[in-house]
């Protein structure tokens, strides 16, 4: 069995975050969907997100549901083949709905930015030159 990364995350509107993450070019798998759950595909056949209702996410933990707008547990940081391929994707995240909490950062070896999705939950996008 190969490893692959899925994590979930908490929506509070499934519909409206499948349309978010399919604006960023994230394809919905329907084989693991349904109304409390939306299984999207970040890097085919290795990184997926899981989009869970708060409801049906609640009933898989025994703590209180930390809200994204008001504090982050983690921030879900992916790799980029280029430099326009970060900046592609946070325009695509602000045309969907999202927003950039700051500006780019370039350090000559390696560009980045964030964005934070319609839920709150951090995304860093992150391109570094090749080693040579």
């Amino acid at each position: 069995m190969k490893k692959e990364i899925i994590f979930s995350l908490p929506v509070k509107d499934l519909e409206k975050s499948k349309a978010f993450f399919s604006a960023l070019g994230f394809g919905l798998n329907p084989q693991y969907s349904n109304e409390n759950a939306a299984f999207m595909d970040v890097v085919k056949d290795s990184i997926h997100v899981m989009l869970m209702t708060e409801p049906f996410f609640k009933s898989l933990i025994d703590k209180p549901l930390a809200q994204a707008r008001e504090a982050n547990e983690v921030i879900i940081c992916l790799s980029c083949e280029s430099r326009e391929e970060v900046d592609s994707l946070i325009a695509k995240a602000v045309a969907a709905g999202g927003r950039t909490p700051h500006p780019p950062e370039d350090h000559g070896f390696m560009y980045d930015q964030g964005f934070e999705d319609i839920d709150g939950h951090l995304w860093n996008l992150v391109w570094t030159a090749p080693q040579g």
